[in-house]
């Protein structure tokens, strides 16, 4: 049975006026009773316990976020923000792909093809201006002066690196 074909019929009743009894389907025979009077807090509790008791629920807890500083720049992976000197800096979906990739693989240098192929999820045929736009476009919004970029270094003939040796990288859990 569909989770949604379960759901239904309990939540239905809802809409009337007066006090609803519900009762959870087939052999649990328990009931919750849901009013006008719950708050959303409580009517969401009282659904999560039925639910709990048809199916198994797990309760999550997430992880701690990580954030990566670097001077002048600061980057919170699980919220996918990015600020430089405290200020947040709107990114592109792919000018964040691209950062991340970068960072998770601090002093490893990569091709065009390779970035165009990580980030963009498929194969590079003509990529390569694609991913040259993307990385200047991410200097000009994180570096400091991007003539001289700090971060995104390029090596001549090879690729585009995240630069670690000039900066000093601090991880916060």
């Amino acid at each position: 049975m569909r989770f949604r074909e379960w759901l239904f019929p309990h939540i239905w009743e809802l809409n009337r006026p007066q006090r609803q009894t519900i009762q959870e389907n087939n052999n649990i025979g328990k009931t919750a009773i849901l009013t006008y009077e719950d708050s959303e807090e409580q009517a969401v509790n009282k659904i999560f316990s039925m639910l709990a008791e048809q199916i198994e629920l797990e309760i999550f807890q997430p992880a701690s976020c990580p954030v990566l500083h670097f001077p002048g720049l600061e980057i919170r992976l699980l919220q996918r923000r990015v600020l430089r000197d405290g200020t947040e800096i709107n990114l592109t979906r792919l000018e964040y792909g691209t950062l991340a990739f970068l960072i998770s693989n601090p002093g490893i240098v990569f091709t065009r093809t390779q970035i165009f192929e990580a980030v963009w999820n498929m194969d590079s045929d003509s990529c390569q201006s694609t991913v040259v736009n993307v990385i200047y476009s991410l200097r000009k919004k994180i570096e400091p002066d991007c003539r001289k970029p700090t971060y995104i270094k390029t090596i001549l003939g090879m690729g585009y690196k995240f630069d670690v040796e000039n900066t000093e990288k601090t991880i916060v859990l």
